[in-house]
């Protein structure tokens, strides 16, 4: 029996990576439909009743025709599209979470939703350590002068360098995939590693390299705060003007994680006030930063535009999560990363 598949790829995960992935991990006859979506080149954003979507769901019902599986990064799953497509029973969304998903429509619908945990753990962790060193470092600032025509010899003042992280403390707040990486990467460059998780035990393989401690302990030791946790309601706006106060004078942090964990309005105050040494973000509540923005005009504060987990490997990585789950749900396997389970139980149309 042929099952109809569209691979609704992007410009980033492309549908040729979908396609091999699922030619390798899939068995029986597959027959491919494509749709390529806008995105990274057109931002995106919100559809119908889901956020971080790109496309509309005019074209994607359109080319779900006859598709019992899908399997993409953003396209849109709204309830019209699970209403317009009665054949779809498998939809798989590339991404650390199904964010551009109805999960309580597909549920209802017998449509089983998976998605990628971990795919861009490695590219992020290693982000993640370059934000660390450029603002330590100063580096976006320097080249910027130099290039400019200025050779900046007072950076190198005593109160304007910054400091080794050999011997420094360094504070993870989450350590989830993301997390474990960053930990043992600065724990071989010779920092002391706290780690501040309430859904963590404790360290398992990490307990050589980390201390696991309250978050209110962390921010007063840490030297450097970065910020890897998910973005839930007990998690949004975790770190505030309370928590940056407390902070040891001089310290940086970083968020490469979500915009909703911090508040960035405090964050500039402290880096305008000289409290904090620097700050760098990948992640910010409002993408793209709205022209204007303290972000972009403070200095000290390093910006890049949510690309932390932008690599070849997380691409291909993401393809192939999704492929294995696809290659499960045809054979009658459990699904290793399904999001809404109940739509399983869900009878579905004859």
């Amino acid at each position: 029996m042929t099952t109809r598949v569209l691979a609704a790829g992007d410009l980033f995960v492309r549908n040729r990576l979908f396609i091999d992935a699922l030619r390798a991990a899939a068995p029986g006859d597959l027959e491919f439909a494509e749709l390529t979506l806008p995105w990274p080149v057109e931002p995106f954003g919100r559809v119908a009743e889901v956020d971080e979507a790109s496309g509309t769901e005019e074209r994607l019902i359109e080319a779900l025709r006859g598709a019992r599986i899908c399997v993409t990064q953003m396209a849109p799953l709204t309830r019209r599209v699970l209403e317009a497509c009665p054949d779809l029973e498998l939809f798989g969304i590339s991404r650390g979470g199904p964010v551009n998903a109805n999960l309580e429509a597909a549920t209802e619908h017998g449509v089983a939703v998976c998605y990628a945990p971990g795919r861009n753990a490695g590219a992020t962790a290693e982000h993640t350590l370059a934000l660390i060193l450029a603002a330590v470092r100063r580096i976006p600032q320097t080249h910027g002068d130099l290039v400019a025509g200025q050779w900046r010899g007072d950076y190198y003042r005593y109160e304007a360098v910054g400091f080794e992280l050999l011997g420094s403390t360094v504070g993870l707040v989450g350590c989830g995939a993301v997390g474990r990486r960053v930990a043992r990467m600065l724990a071989a460059l010779g920092a002391k590693v706290l780690v501040h998780d309430p859904y963590l035990d404790g360290l398992g393989d990490l307990a050589d390299v980390a201390e696991l401690v309250p978050l209110d302990d962390l921010l007063a030791r840490a030297q450097i705060v970065s910020l890897h946790a998910r973005a839930t309601p007990q998690t949004t706006g975790m770190i505030g003007a309370a928590q940056i106060a407390a902070m040891a004078p001089g310290s940086i942090i970083v968020n490469c994680a979500r915009g909703a964990l911090l508040d960035y309005e405090a964050a500039c105050d402290a880096v305008e006030s000289g409290h904090l040494f620097a700050a760098a973000f990948d992640v910010f509540p409002e993408e793209p930063i709205p022209a204007g923005s303290r972000l972009l005009t403070t200095p000290n504060v390093i910006v890049t535009p949510h690309l932390a987990g932008a690599s070849k490997q997380t691409a291909a990585n993401a393809a192939r999560i999704i492929a294995e789950d696809v290659g499960r749900h045809l054979r009658g396997e459990p699904l290793l990363h399904c999001a809404n389970p109940g739509a399983l139980t869900v009878p579905r149309p004859a």
